[in-house]
């Protein structure tokens, strides 16, 4: 059963520059067969527009929040937090990107929101693209600055994309993983980094039924844009867009992914 209540505040992290936060966020925890769950939403239904569910990055999901709140300006949007990340609870045993795919899909089922668009960031594309093939509610996907890219897929590569990334990236965003980070601990981390180098993000794409759009932040450096338009064109209605910042667009310009995941929306509404 869901259990549900209103934040009154959100905190700002500290930082040179400190985008805005959503303020009025609904929290709900769902029981599923992976541990329960934990989403915030913003925003209200607008039918026939789809719902938006958007998948945290790489064991941290409240730098997402001011890039949901853009999507809350326009439907209901929910951001979703994994089984051992932020605020979800414990899973049963480490998962892996196809076991974190289907808690996604379980927890779709729990809510029945109807049509949604699925939207993953950073290492949560991998896990939508898996949803996305055992869920028929999905009617749209979002892989946004997705992972990993096959020039970065060893641990020593990707660490070092990274790092490469992060000196294009605001102080704040640091300020804002850190309390997420310690709630994951080093060996889960260091376990999520390895099974999201183990899964191939184009092995999924290939498989998928729905309209595909990628998003990359044209300073990214953990993702390129030639493979970004090499998974657009693996679906036959695939589009690839490029936007304004780095590998966390999201957190400095949230705006940035709005309008286009919009029109996506507004297509599967007709």
């Amino acid at each position: 059963m869901d259990r549900t209540h209103r934040d009154p505040d959100l905190r700002h992290f500290p930082g040179e520059r400190t985008p805005p936060f959503p303020k009025d966020v609904e929290t709900t925890y769902c029981d599923t067969a992976f541990g329960r769950m934990r989403s915030r939403a913003v925003g209200r239904m607008r039918a026939p527009l789809p719902e938006v569910v958007l998948v945290q990055g790489m064991g941290v999901a409240d730098y997402l929040l001011p890039g949901l709140g853009s999507f809350g300006t326009w439907t209901r949007a929910h951001l979703l937090e994994l089984p051992g990340f932020a605020g979800s609870c414990d899973p049963p045993h480490e998962l892996d990107v196809p076991e974190f795919g289907r808690s996604v899909a379980h927890w779709l089922l729990a809510r029945d929101l109807g049509r949604v668009i699925l939207v993953g960031h950073s290492s949560g594309t991998q896990v939508a693209a898996r949803a996305a093939l055992d869920h028929p509610g999905i009617v749209g996907v979002v892989l946004a600055s997705p992972t990993v890219d096959p020039m970065a897929r060893s641990l020593p590569r990707l660490l070092l994309r990274w790092r490469l990334d992060s000196r294009r990236e605001p102080p704040g965003l640091s300020e804002s993983h850190r309390p997420e980070w310690k709630r994951a601990g080093l060996r889960r981390m260091v376990h999520i980094a390895l099974v999201h180098l183990r899964d191939n993000l184009e092995d999924s794409v290939v498989q998928l039924r729905v309209p595909l759009l990628v998003i990359r932040g044209r300073e990214d450096r953990i993702s390129t844009a030639r493979w970004g338009r090499q998974l657009a064109d693996l679906v036959p209605d695939g589009r690839y867009v490029e936007v304004p910042g780095a590998h966390t667009f999201p957190w400095l310009v949230p705006d940035a992914w709005s309008e286009p995941v919009q029109q996506l929306a507004s297509a599967a509404a007709e």
